[in-house]
């Protein structure tokens, strides 16, 4: 009876771009590492700063629209985790495409 209820579905789906967007690095886009990383900290500062603090680019007594400053900084934060973890995996495939492969004798030579 479970058999009728779940559909199968064999083919793999890609996933929608709002999802590729946050689970692919940015250095795959081109921006630089460094980069991503200083943005990624700058947004945890920004969200470690009590509302009100010293830093608030919109006033959270705002409805809706105050909440979008640390919606943007959680981003950030994202972006940077998504960098650290699927960056390297991005930045060594891109070193093996350059990387000819050696041959035996290539490789006897040495």
């Amino acid at each position: 009876m479970s058999d009728k209820l779940v559909p199968k579905n064999d083919s793999k789906e890609e996933p929608s771009k709002f999802v590729r967007a946050l689970s692919e690095p940015l250095s795959k886009y081109g921006w630089p590492v460094w980069l991503v990383y200083l943005l990624a900290v700058l947004g945890f500062i920004y969200l470690l700063n009590p509302g009100m603090g010293i830093i608030e680019f919109i006033p959270d007594n705002l409805p809706i629209i105050g909440n979008l400053d640390e919606g943007a900084a959680v981003m950030l934060v994202i972006a940077g985790i998504v960098e650290a973890l699927e960056g390297r995996k991005h930045r060594q495939a891109k070193k093996d495409q350059r990387t000819p492969p050696q041959t035996e004798n290539q490789s006897h030579q040495e």
